[in-house]
């Protein structure tokens, strides 16, 4: 396991020498998108009003912000579960150009392949409050804030040392869950063994 703080936009080196189970920070301008976005674009046929060009990453989460006066107040910043964006996934990764997408849990099989092409990874949060990626963030601009409404909106982010997040599937579309589920299968194994608890052991049912 490896520390790396990259600057946004990510470039090919910067994520092939990613793995499973290195921690990120980011740093630079990223965006945001829930599934009424996805939706927005790729069911409804609607184009993103901005260029992913140089904003290479995408944040799952629905902020929280409130109009003070001539500014936006960032009050609530907990990233959302990206396996809801699954449908749209391998369509976000290969036609947005990106590089990387935060959110909690993991992807799916398929954005995994499109990642595995485009050199994208996925991270999701860890060991830090939500409060804390306040300070983090600045809140640069919003598009489609009438449209799809405040949580659903595409804000636009600048980002300071954005983490920590942990690689959990890289652009050679290893997964860190399977790798973790590999591991605890492996040790039951080892433990049914030295026990003596056959293979085919069940647990009593309660009820």
């Amino acid at each position: 396991m490896a520390e790396f703080h990259l600057p946004i936009p990510l470039t090919d080196g910067d994520v092939i020498r990613l793995t499973i189970g290195d921690m990120v920070y980011f740093s630079g301008e990223a965006w945001t998108g829930r599934s009424r976005l996805h939706g927005h674009v790729f069911d409804e046929g609607y184009a993103l009003p901005f260029s992913t060009h140089r904003r290479n990453v995408l944040i799952h989460v629905g902020p929280v912000v409130v109009r003070e006066g001539s500014r936006w107040n960032m009050t609530a910043f907990t990233l959302t579960s990206s396996i809801q964006m699954e449908k749209w996934g391998p369509r976000a990764v290969r036609e947005w150009g990106l590089k990387a997408i935060l959110g909690k849990t993991t992807m799916g099989e398929a954005t995994r392949q499109a990642m595995k092409e485009c050199h994208c990874i996925h991270a999701c949060p860890v060991g830090i409050t939500p409060a804390l990626f306040l300070e983090q963030i600045e809140v640069r601009d919003v598009l489609w804030h009438d449209e799809l409404g405040s949580m659903e909106a595409a804000w636009i982010l600048s980002l300071k040392e954005f983490g920590p997040f942990l690689v959990d599937i890289d652009c050679e579309g290893r997964s860190y869950f399977d790798h973790l589920d590999h591991l605890i299968e492996e040790n039951r194994k080892k433990a049914y063994r030295r026990l003596g608890i056959p293979e085919d052991f069940e647990y009593s049912k309660l009820y």
